[in-house]
């Protein structure tokens, strides 16, 4: 039996058929996601414990109502940054009191997302350029490394009115002082820089079965034994450890606070940004994910940017983080063999269990770790790799990646993702692309052929997508593209993605004249210029 003709059942049939299976991944999901929510909660000035509660609305409820069979929801390292902003501008300092209002901005933001899938929005992740949101993930990478560093050394870093430094320039900056002052407390110093080589080191291990256990979880039991070995205890001002003031039967209650709508400007700032940012990674994550799933199913992205939307009101009036299809537990779910949305719902089963005995954990789990895992997140965000990549696609695609993360550091991910994509609509012109044709594919469709005239680029391909779609997937389809000048690789990823699908249900989308065109480096499967003859 192939895969295409077995496809795992889903609802309560489905949970029977695949129990072993998505149990077992959502064990591993669960192991994975543990650390890395207390972490993300913490950095986000949330109280941690509310990062395990966003993860389990996001498995136990979301789970049964998403559009996505292996998507992970839960909290995620690409909104620390927007979340800690939120708290910080909204409270103006007071952590407590931004926590409250940074939640009524979430559960507005969630009534957006649903209204987002409600009107069938979810196509509409295509017209980012890719080389944009790559520079908006570097940016977000770059700016929690800056914070977490210090947190590994043991450092709070402190404005000169004596609240929490948040901008990512100055924390940057600040690192002059802390580097060679990283030692100051050896034991906070000594566990922070195990816990970085075990999150570096651990995925390099060439033995298969230690490589199945998750990097922060090991990260995790070695820290605390660590500090145990220590004698380490939070003494006055001095807190190294993760503290758990309430259990999960205290937390239960209504935390979110409206009251923010008063600094209107910034009230609204925030819910844009968690609305737009949080739905174009969840989007992307489950296009990713769908690309990963060995039984090739097709998410319906526009139910599932829903099911988000309300698992984010639910959190924020809870007073959880806000929740997207994340990225890395989504992958690890895959890996580990989960085949249905029980998986995800078991992942929160387990959140939950946590969540009852978690106040036992009190005082065990140092800040230095959990800032190791999330220095490595960041780092997988900026990897160098991603500038060498933008670079291999077009000299113009790392140009538009590199406005992103300047102008994102120097003022906030709103502004960093609309001038590059400004910047990239700007290339186009300068390449020759009419203003008329940058919002308007020409096309016309004779029979089973597409034929397309002038420039296939990011901000006209939705129209062309959407005719595209209209076929029948199992049967030959042409896309004549000679008459076209230029295509760029935003479109011609997505082309290609539709190439797979066709490919699948046994049709074939053959794409005429693509040879014709090629990037800097030769290549005709990134952004393109035709060939001069």
């Amino acid at each position: 039996m192939n895969q295409k003709s077995f496809i795992p059942k889903d609802g309560w049939q489905g949970l029977k058929e695949n129990f072993s299976a998505d149990a077992l991944s959502g064990f591993l999901v669960f192991l994975l996601a543990l650390p890395l929510s207390l972490g993300i909660a913490k950095a986000s000035e949330f109280p941690p414990i509310y990062g395990l509660l966003t993860a389990m609305i996001g498995g136990i409820i979301v789970s049964f109502i998403a559009g996505s069979p292996l998507t992970i929801k839960g909290p995620a390292a690409g909104l620390i940054v927007i979340v800690a902003g939120s708290v910080h501008e909204l409270g103006h300092g007071n952590a407590e009191l931004g926590w409250h209002l940074a939640l009524g901005a979430v559960v507005v933001a969630g009534i957006i997302q649903v209204l987002f899938g409600v009107l069938k929005l979810g196509k509409f992740s295509d017209i980012f350029p890719l080389s944009a949101v790559h520079g908006m993930l570097a940016a977000i990478g770059i700016i929690i490394m800056s914070k977490q560093i210090h947190i590994l050394a043991g450092v709070t870093p402190l404005t000169l009115d004596g609240k929490a430094m948040v901008e990512p320039l100055e924390l940057l900056a600040l690192l002059k002082t802390t580097i060679p002052n990283f030692f100051a407390h050896k034991e906070v110093a000594l566990i922070g820089l195990t816990s970085l080589t075990i999150v570096f080191g651990w995925p390099r291990l060439k033995v298969n079965f230690l490589k199945r256990i998750p990097a922060p979880l090991v990260v995790l039991v070695v820290s605390i034994f660590m500090a145990m070995a220590f004698g380490m205890k939070n003494t006055g001002n001095f807190k190294p450890l993760l503290t758990f003031d309430k259990g999960f039967f205290d937390i239960l209650g209504v935390n979110v606070s409206f009251e923010g709508f008063q600094q209107t400007g910034t009230f609204i700032k925030y819910v844009i940004m968690f609305a737009l940012v949080g739905s174009l990674e969840a989007l992307l994550t489950v296009k990713a994910i769908d690309m990963m799933d060995p039984y090739k199913r097709k998410s319906n992205y526009n139910k599932d940017l829903m099911a988000v939307g309300f698992g984010n009101i639910l959190a924020g009036i809870f007073g959880g983080l806000p929740m997207i299809s994340e990225v890395a537990r989504s992958s690890a779910n895959v890996n580990a063999g989960g085949r249905t949305r029980w998986a995800n719902f078991f992942h929160g089963i387990f959140i939950f269990i946590f969540l009852i005995f978690a106040v036992s954990f009190s005082n065990l789990i140092p800040m230095t770790a959990l800032a190791a895992m999330l220095i490595g997140v960041g780092w997988k965000l900026a990897h160098p790799k991603e500038f060498g990549h933008m670079f291999k696609i077009g000299a113009d695609q790392l140009v538009v990646f590199l406005v992103t993360i300047v102008v994102t550091l120097m003022s906030d991910l709103l502004i960093g993702i609309g001038l590059g994509i400004i910047t990239e609509i700007i290339l186009h012109l300068f390449r020759g692309v009419g203003f008329k044709n940058l919002f308007k594919a020409r096309y016309k469709v004779d029979h089973q052929v597409i034929h397309v005239e002038g420039a296939i680029v990011f901000t006209n391909y939705l129209k062309l997508q959407k005719s595209l779609q209209t076929f029948d997937l199992s049967q030959q389809i042409h896309l004549d593209v000679t008459k076209c000048h230029f295509i760029d690789h935003n479109a011609i990823e997505s082309i290609q993605q539709l190439q797979a699908e066709f490919k699948f249900n046994d049709g074939m989308l053959d794409v005429i004249g693509l040879q014709h065109f090629k990037n800097v480096h030769g290549s005709v499967h990134h952004s393109a210029t035709r060939k001069k003859k």
